[in-house]
């Protein structure tokens, strides 16, 4: 046998679609429909973070103990599947809460976490081999080779009504005031803040979803890939 066809023939390197943006930009109905059109998994990188967050709350963790929570993310049973479960129980519901909703940005911003995170993020998509990633640093941290990078955004306006629509609360102001906060302390964290859609992946396509059928949005997308 000629040491060519003893070489080891390395692998494709998994497709991935990496989508970026803010809270309520409609990552989350993007992500789906694309990873459905290619018959791909989609994975939520923010639900993990929520994740985190939420099973800080319930075990009387404070979101703010950064050695306490580092510890909890390395050691959390955690599958970011369809139906996200935390140690075997479904908790897609209880992530989206107010109390889950204050702690999240303060959990994301630990950097420990996010190294943990990031490396269950890579895991699953080899696992997968490959996927649609949504998150705030998909294509800049975690998936900078991603095949497709999108940064989708929409105005302030907008994010608000949607993700009031979401979660079933009808307080917009209320609402628009958590979205700023949380746009703040994503974009100014130390360790992978939000980018501004200026300063995005030099290789990103952003598209503003404002106003705009997710359909539409999705034809732009598939157009690119």
């Amino acid at each position: 046998m000629s040491r060519a066809t003893e070489r080891r023939v390395r692998p494709h390197p998994p497709c991935v679609v990496a989508i970026d943006g803010p809270a309520g930009a409609g990552k989350s109905t993007l992500a789906r429909l694309v990873a459905e059109h290619l018959g791909l998994k989609w994975l939520d990188t923010g639900a993990m973070y929520r994740a985190v967050a939420y099973g800080a709350l319930v075990r009387g963790i404070d979101p703010a103990d950064a050695a306490a929570v580092v510890k909890l993310a390395r050691e959390i049973v955690l599958d970011p599947g369809e139906q996200l479960r935390v140690d075997g129980v479904d908790v897609a519901e209880a992530i989206r809460s107010p109390q889950v909703d204050a702690a999240v940005s303060i959990v994301a911003a630990n950097p420990e976490v996010r190294a943990e995170m990031v490396a269950r993020q890579q895991a699953w998509v080899e696992d997968h081999g490959g996927g649609v990633v949504e998150g705030r640093d998909i294509g800049t941290v975690v998936f900078p080779d991603a095949q497709l990078k999108i940064y989708l955004t929409a105005s302030a306006d907008e994010r608000a009504r949607r993700r009031a629509l979401e979660n079933s609360r009808h307080d917009l102001t209320a609402v628009a005031r958590a979205l700023a906060l949380r746009d703040k302390l994503d974009s100014t964290r130390a360790t992978s803040p939000l980018a501004a859609p200026q300063d995005v992946a030099a290789d990103a396509r952003v598209v503003d979803s404002t106003g705009r059928e997710a359909a539409e949005v999705l034809e732009e997308v598939l157009a690119w890939l």
